[in-house]
Order: C-alpha cells, then structure tokens, then sequence
C-alpha cells in the first residue's frame, strides 16, 4: 500500500488552501491505520482526543436515542471527523462503524494544538470545518428538538382525544342498538291504546326526567343503593329488568316519582311502559354523552389552533400573555395527570398586553413548563406554580418547580447550547437555548435561581408605550 502522501491530502477539498510542508508536517506527527469492514473505528464515549481523516472507505456514525437505533452520519473518501480547534466536544457521540474497509489518518489533538500559531493555513481549515459542523449539527439538534417536542405534545393530545373518540363509538354503537329496537317497542305500546291523557303523562314525565338529568349522576355505593330500592319497586310491579332500574337510578328518580307516575296506567300496561321510558331515557343518555364527547374533541381543536396561532398572521402583535399559558397547560395536561404533578396558577389580571409572535411564545412556555415536569418526574408529588406579575417597564412571568433543582457548578451553563443533564437521547440541549434566543428577540430576559426542592425560571419583557 502506497503511503499517504501531502498532495493527496491536498486534493482533499477542505485542505485545497494549505500548504504542501503543513500537510507533511501533519502525515509525519500522524498514524495511519486500515480499519476491516464491520470493525469499530471509535465507540459511544470515546475521549475525541485525535483528528481522522478518511483516506478511502466509509464509516457509519450512529447512536441510540430514545431506545431506538438512529444513524447520525455517514463519512466518506476525504472527510474529517474527530478532534477540531475550538471544539467542546468531549466525547463521541455514537458509535463510528466501518461499512467497507476504510483507510485513515490519525493525528493527535495534542500535537494540532501546540502547533495552532505555526501553521495558521492548517488551523483555518480545520476551523471552517468545525464551524460547518456546528452549523449542520445545530440544524439537526433543532429539528430533534422539534420533533421531540412535537411528539410529547402528540402523545398527549392522542391520549386526551382516545378518551371521547371512545365515547362516541361507545354511545353511537349503543345508539344504533337502542334504535334497532324502536319498532318492536313502538308495536308494544301501540297495542296498549293508550288515552290522551295517558300519552301525556308520558310525554310529560319524560321531558320532566330529561331537563332535570343531573349533570355528574350518582356513583359508587349511591348508585348501587338507589337502583337496589328501584329494582325492589319495580319487582312490586312484576317488571324484572335491574337495566331499567340502572337508568332510573342514574336519572335519580326515587320510587315516590315513579309511584305517582304509575298512577296513571293500568297496572298490567306498567311493564311495556317502562321499557319504552328505558329506551327514551337510554337515547337521551347517549346523545348526552355524544354532545360532551363531540364538545372535548372540538375543545381541543381550538386549544390546538390558539396554541399554533393558525389562521392568524404571523407577525408580532398585542397578546394576552394568559392566553397562551393556559394554551400550553391544556396542551401538557395529560403530562401533568400522568405524573401527579399539582398545577398552581397564580395571574395578575391588570397585567396589560405585549407585542410579541405568539407562536414563538408558546415554544417558550412549552419548554419551561416540559422541563420542569421532566425535573420532577423523579418525586412521589410535583408541584409547579406560574405566576405572572408586572412593575412600570416589564411584565414577569415565573415558573417554579419542586424538583430536585440544578447543581449550583452547572447552573450558568444550563443556556450554553447542546449543554444538557437529561440522559443520552432524552435531550438535546437546545431547549433552553432555544428560550433564551426567543426571549432576547423580544428584548426581555429570561433569569433562574435554583436549590435543592425549588428551582424558578423568570421571564420578563417589556410593556411597548404604544
């Protein structure tokens, strides 16, 4: 195998710029190595201690995240990896695996860094390589960030629509059932020829039950109690259907009602009487259900349309800083419920309206309030207060946690981007980057003080005077 030689480093486009003798100087401090197809060239963890260059081959980078196997990128003939100027990163993200025989050069990060002011050309290109893979990391980090947060958001409105989804195929399946039975029951009452006066009373009772259907009928032992006194009242009556004495209950109607409802009927009619007023009371019940199901569905559409902003311009306007808050807690519900976390809210209802991209808002919001619940995933009983208040140029909004708060060595870094303290795939480091960068292009400032049991985020922004 022919050596590496400085013009072939030179042909490199990333090198095109240096000079013959650096590039020497770099393959002379440098180690060359053949790496077997399917072998590790580095693994998750490593210390990025050397700069690679891949002279031919190609090598996979890929990681776990979130439990599921994720291919971060490929390197092929002429691309460099590893250890650059200026960069932060510590260790190897993924695993770096040869898919084909691949043929590297390795030179040590330490010997690059005594001799940065020597070969200013090498060092410049070995900068605008890192500053390109920053670039393209950021992008990608941000379109995680995205993604995950678009997830977490989705799983909770999946599992906040399942709960009237299956309402409504509950009721519209009984529904459909109760209708099937209509003309047999008709026939039945049909052939009892009934007077006017009975017919009314009926009708009367009927819609008397209806408009007075409590809104949270009685449950548990009540429930139980009541249908057992009315099934006992309608076993007087030699009618044997607990179902019929189960939907009286639940309307709580009591046996003195039903007695002077009877009243009015041949006691040989009551038992066909009864099933009709079960099947009427039956379809009430479900079309009940059907209206507060169809409600909760549309509910959340429009918690989901203010929380996107759709079909408002995307500009800054004047908005109730309210609005979008309490937009973001019935979008994080589920979240809240799941992890028996205490919502606290706290408004000042003076506080006057600020100029500011709503949607951009929402996204910090969304990353306060999903943090501080990740924070407080660990305890038996989260609490998380918001509170907003104002003084004479800004308005404040404060989210508190009582998780276990952020160790004082890591506090001031906790902005810095790709900084996280979340495990691997769980974060990507950007989400309170992402805040401060909303915050300050709305000219506020975004502030944090945190011990052990109480960690606060403070936002603040200013009142526009127009």
């Amino acid at each position: 195998m022919e050596p590496i030689t400085a013009i072939q480093l030179k042909n490199i486009p990333a090198l095109r710029e240096v000079p013959l003798e650096q590039l020497q100087w770099m393959i002379s401090e440098s180690t060359e190595q053949l790496v077997p197809e399917g072998e590790l060239l580095f693994k998750a963890g490593d210390p990025v201690i050397t700069t690679i260059i891949v002279i031919s081959g190609k090598v996979r980078i890929s990681a776990t995240i979130n439990g599921h196997y994720r291919e971060i990128v490929e390197l092929n003939d002429d691309n460099i990896t590893g250890w650059l100027p200026f960069s932060r990163v510590k260790n190897a993200m993924g695993n770096g695996i040869c898919i084909k025989d691949t043929r590297v050069l390795i030179c040590p990060a330490d010997k690059l860094k005594a001799h940065i002011e020597q070969h200013y050309e090498l060092t410049e290109a070995l900068v605008h390589i890192m500053t390109s893979r920053v670039r393209e990391t950021t992008s990608s980090q941000q379109q995680n960030e995205k993604m995950m947060a678009l997830g977490k958001l989705s799983a909770g409105l999946a599992h906040e629509l399942n709960n009237p989804v299956a309402a409504i195929t509950r009721s519209s399946e009984g529904l459909f059932e109760n209708v099937m039975h209509i003309p047999a029951i008709f026939k039945e009452m049909a052939a009892l020829c009934l007077s006017q006066e009975e017919t009314t009373a009926i009708v009367d009772h009927l819609r008397l039950w209806w408009e007075n259907k409590p809104e949270k009928p009685p449950g548990g032992l009540e429930l139980s109690d009541k249908t057992v006194v009315i099934d006992d009242w309608l076993a007087g009556k030699n009618i044997f259907r607990q179902e019929i004495a189960e939907i009286l209950a639940e309307y709580n109607i009591d046996s003195s009602a039903l007695e002077k409802f009877s009243a009015h009927f041949a006691p040989n009619h009551l038992e066909i009487i009864f099933n009709w007023i079960h099947g009427a009371l039956e379809a009430n019940r479900m079309v009940c259900d059907l209206r507060l199901a169809a409600k909760r569905i549309a509910d959340l559409v429009g918690a989901v349309k203010r929380y996107t902003y759709m079909d408002q311009e995307p500009d800054k306007q004047f908005i109730d800083i309210h609005s979008g808050i309490r937009n973001t807690l019935t979008m994080l519900d589920y979240r809240f419920r799941k992890g028996n976390v205490e919502i606290v809210e706290n408004y000042d209802d003076t506080l006057p309206k600020i100029k500011a991209l709503p949607g951009e808002l929402n996204q910090v919001w969304t990353n306060l309030v999903d943090n501080a619940l990740d924070a407080m995933e660990a305890g038996n009983k989260g609490r998380l207060e918001i509170a907003t208040t104002k003084d004479r140029q800004c308005v404040h909004v404060t989210i508190t946690d009582n998780g276990p708060g952020i160790p004082e060595d890591i506090q001031s870094r906790i902005f810095e981007p790709f900084f996280t303290t979340k495990d691997m795939g769980k974060g990507t480091g950007l989400g309170l980057d992402v805040v401060a960068q909303i915050v300050q292009r709305h000219r506020g400032s975004v502030k944090q003080t945190s011990v052990p049991g109480k960690t606060i985020f403070t936002i603040s922004f200013p009142i526009e005077n127009n």
